[in-house]
């Protein structure tokens, strides 16, 4: 019998509780992780923290369900366990953990819920504090988060009048494939820290409501399960990370154009991750030694990818290929001299360059080289721009689009949709959306897409950055303030 057909009990694996030898349990199946402990991006200490016992809670929330059966050599595979023999992990409900149900029981009903601001402030206050950090977090000092959202509020609309707008139309075509709205579900990782369902929310809601979704290579579903979610004939695109080894890039850009996939959106503005201060706290108020979540998943990503590579992606697939994360017209320009079919003008959400601009500025500036240096006018068909960052109304997407934009990404405000109220929150969210476009192409005196053109804002002021803009009350009663370091309580002796 192989050992990794063998049944352990409980008490075998129990035995194996040190660094020594270390084994754990995930998913009812064994691993001996005594040899990748010091490898583990996370640290050995959470690792160790569960030797010999079922680790499943731990691990699902950030590592996709393939992970550990990636990492691990095939002789690290044990066998199963006997979960009726395993001694359960005592779960200790904190003073904090209670105090959060009785948050989450006091949610207002879903009705109550206005708009995208709203899920983030509910959210903030119900989800576990860990996962809140993670997903809220940016560099540094998060000037460049902030100004993400600030940036649309110096665009001004100019609408048109006496349009007969008894119908309106808001739906459009991205990469080629429809989609009931100009905003496509971007990439967001981690997805099962707000809800165990994690990204699979994000797909039964896409394929509800007749969007896509980008799939990230960082989901804490796996990258098939997602797939297996879908709809028949749902639109999906993929978002990537570049491995170090380009055997195993290859391999997962194939894969992924065998699923199905129509758009591979290629990240280039993390060559390192940026330091999320309020996600490393988290770390350190655990007394874990890590520098955060991000860290602890992303150590693989390579820091050497270069344009030269654009080649190399050309002659392994099919699919359009767009680079997220694009900063500066001079960079679109060499993605649209090399044959790309579009670029994301996006600073990782605030979460990389601290002081980079927002993807709304980058794109005026774009539109305008573009078409002072190849003659291009947009939205255009064979080269497509695309902005995310700081999008929280229908509003801030169809600036974007008047400005030339194709679609806009959308992604927190989607995770904290879910998070704060499950999968009716995802589709609340975007049922919200729905009726902003209504309202607003009304408004405005655009009957369908094509006409929500540039004559209809004013954005002279888009550079400008210290001019004064109106207040935001709903983002700025969600935004968290950074901490500095602090002293730890002192117990009185007396």
């Amino acid at each position: 019998m192989a050992s990794s057909d063998r049944t352990y009990s409980g008490k075998e694996v129990a035995l194996h509780n040190s660094r020594e030898s270390c084994w754990i349990i995930v998913h009812g199946k064994v691993y001996d992780v005594t040899d990748f402990l010091d490898d583990h991006p996370g640290g050995s200490k959470i690792i160790l923290k569960y030797a010999g016992k079922d680790a499943t809670v731990e691990y699902d929330p950030i590592h996709p369900p393939d992970a550990i059966t990636t990492n691990l050599k095939p002789e690290k595979h044990l066998g199963s366990v006997d979960l009726a023999t395993v001694e359960k992990v005592k779960v200790t409900i904190t003073d904090e953990e209670r105090a959060r149900q009785e948050r989450i029981a006091a949610r207002p009903p879903l009705s109550e819920i206005l708009n995208l601001h709203d899920f983030e402030a509910i959210a903030k206050h119900t989800m576990p504090e860990k996962a809140w950090a993670y997903y809220s977090s940016a560099a540094d000092d998060e000037i460049t988060n902030r100004e993400n959202h600030a940036a649309f509020h110096r665009i001004w609309f100019r609408p048109r009048i006496l349009k007969n707008v008894t119908k309106v139309d808001w739906s459009t075509t991205i990469l080629g494939q429809k989609s009931s709205m100009p905003l496509y579900i971007t990439a967001t990782a981690l997805g099962k820290l707000g809800h165990p369902d994690g990204e699979l929310n994000l797909t039964r809601a896409a394929a509800k409501h007749g969007i896509i979704q980008m799939i990230p290579t960082l989901a804490s579903c796996s990258f098939d399960e997602i797939m297996d979610t879908a709809a028949p004939g749902q639109v999906q695109f993929f978002q990537l990370y570049v491995n170090k080894d380009r055997e195993i890039t290859k391999r997962i850009v194939q894969h992924a154009e065998q699923r199905g996939i129509k758009g591979l959106f290629i990240t280039v503005d993390a060559p390192q991750l940026g330091r999320r201060e309020k996600d490393m706290r988290q770390k350190f108020e655990a007394e874990d030694p890590s520098e955060g979540a991000a860290r602890a998943i992303s150590s693989f990503i390579d820091p050497g990818l270069d344009w030269s590579d654009m080649a190399w992606f050309k002659s392994i697939t099919k699919m359009p290929l767009i680079l997220k994360g694009v900063q500066c017209w001079e960079d679109a320009l060499e993605a649209y001299d090399l044959g790309l079919n579009g670029v994301v003008l996006s600073n990782h959400g605030g979460r990389q360059l601290d002081f980079a601009r927002s993807g709304i500025e980058v794109l005026v500036e774009v539109t305008s080289k573009l078409k002072e240096m190849r003659g291009l006018s947009f939205p255009n068909e064979k080269f497509q721009l695309f902005v995310d960052g700081g999008v929280r109304r229908a509003t801030d997407v169809m600036k974007a689009i008047a400005l030339g934009a194709t679609a806009v990404g959308v992604g927190r405000p989607f995770l904290y949709a879910y998070s704060a109220y499950g999968p009716e929150g995802i589709n609340q969210a975007l049922q919200i959306l729905h009726d902003e476009f209504e309202m607003n192409m009304r408004l405005l005196g655009a009957r369908n897409i094509k006409e929500v053109v540039a004559g209809m804002v004013d954005a002279s002021n888009i550079h400008l950055h210290m001019v004064s803009v109106p207040a935001d009350n709903l983002y700025e009663s969600n935004y968290e303030r950074l901490q500095g370091a602090r002293l730890r309580e002192i117990k009185n002796k007396l």
